[in-house]
């Protein structure tokens, strides 16, 4: 289940972001209290087995396999924050890009609902087949990538019982053999049909049905590229340099971060942890608690796009004047929370309240072309002076005039 925070720092106050520390599903600690329980639990042993299991003798030996081992610690033998930093860097921007990749029909169902015509049965039923072959096409995708998905759906007949599908579609799809996924056969429907309404008028034009066929190719390209995130994944080789190169950071640590010997003179042992996250974001198609919930994607999705072809078909309400229909300049009310932004002056640009004195210097030498004839202004010191004087009082009047407009206004 996906976790959202966005209200509790919608506004900046004090412990705002602490807050979202003691927070348990989706956290840090829930992802990772296992490895740390590990961690702890083979540091404390080696700790346990160096001071109270060897002798003098052994626990020398270990103490210059901890050093030796402490030295493997520094970045310059293993670069785990470079290495793992990029790798993470990756995974976000791979995850973002799948969830930016997810097929919504808000697009194809709107032009649905504006090009193909028809208040009878037959304009119904063809708008609302084609919204559900598009809806087809994305829980395929969704059954062949997310375990969500798949354990809703998980044969075919299960689909056609949820209603995406019709048994003889079903015969229709399981009779064309291919060695690949075949998501991409209710488009093809769609496309077919979408010609179909438009050869008996439901389309009125090739124009409306070429608006068709580009949100269907929009849509299509979405589930592809779904499909190919899923495919190709970040290079396994370099998953495994990121895994070695931190479990053996991590591996380094238990030893060489013991606390050895103070009589010995050793220092700078103690506990340290570096642990990983970055695998969690690798695959957002799972059961993690902040992995997509992508079978609420699907019931959103068919929900709203035969909402929108069927109920809304032609729906409006009847059209009258607006409110403020005999009125040439007007204002939105507000309520008393918010009356205090009303008297905010509206923002124009950032150099829109610049004086003139701010950006012109009259004892220097101004050229202006006016008509492609220069012209030269020139002034001696002592009346630039009382200029720039003049000028600065001047506008310090109209601010305050402004300013005592705007409190009498309130």
């Amino acid at each position: 289940m996906t976790i959202s925070y966005s209200l509790e720092v919608a506004n900046v106050r004090f412990y705002g972001f602490s807050r979202l520390l003691f927070r348990w599903k989706g956290s840090i600690y829930r992802l990772l209290y296992k490895e740390f329980l590990v961690f702890c639990g083979v540091y404390v042993f080696f700790s346990i087995f160096y001071r109270f299991l060897l002798t003098p003798k052994q626990q020398d030996l270990f103490e210059r396999v901890a050093l030796y081992c402490d030295q493997f610690t520094n970045s310059n033998f293993i670069p785990v924050l470079f290495v793992l930093g990029f790798y993470v860097t990756q995974a976000f921007n791979r995850w973002w890009g799948q969830y930016t990749s997810f097929p919504l029909p808000d697009n194809l169902m709107m032009v649905v609902s504006g090009n193909v015509h028809g208040a009878d049965e037959r304009g119904r039923l063809l708008r609302r087949t084609l919204m559900r072959y598009a809806n087809l096409s994305s829980v395929l995708i969704l059954r062949s990538i997310s375990t969500r998905v798949r354990k809703r759906f998980p044969t075919l007949e299960h689909v056609v019982e949820a209603g995406f599908m019709t048994t003889h579609e079903l015969k229709n799809f399981e009779s064309l053999h291919s060695d690949f996924n075949k998501y991409w056969m209710p488009l093809t429907w769609f496309s077919n049909l979408a010609s179909r309404a438009r050869e008996e008028g439901r389309v009125r034009d090739d124009i409306a049905l070429r608006l068709l066929m580009d949100e269907l190719n929009k849509y299509r390209t979405k589930c592809s590229l779904l499909f190919h995130y899923d495919w190709i994944s970040i290079p396994l080789v370099y998953t495994q340099v990121v895994t070695i190169a931190v479990y053996s950071y991590f591996a380094f640590c238990v030893i060489g971060r013991q606390f050895l010997n103070p009589e010995k003179g050793y220092s700078g042992h103690k506990l340290d942890m570096y642990v990983p996250v970055g695998e969690l974001i690798i695959n957002p198609f799972g059961e993690d608690d902040d992995d997509f919930e992508t079978n609420q994607l699907i019931d959103r999705n068919l929900q709203v796009s035969m909402l929108a072809v069927d109920d809304m078909y032609q729906n409006l309400a009847p059209i009258v004047k607006d409110k403020h229909w005999n009125q040439r300049h007007f204002s939105i009310p507000y309520t008393l929370s918010t009356a205090a932004e009303s008297q905010r002056p509206a923002f124009k640009g950032s150099t829109f309240d610049m004086s003139w004195f701010d950006f012109w210097s009259p004892c220097a030498e101004v050229t202006f072309c006016k008509a492609n004839k220069p012209v030269l202004f020139s002034s001696d010191n002592s009346y630039c002076t009382r200029l720039r004087h003049a000028l600065m009082s001047v506008d310090h009047s109209l601010k305050v005039a402004a300013q005592r407009l705007r409190l009498n206004s309130v």
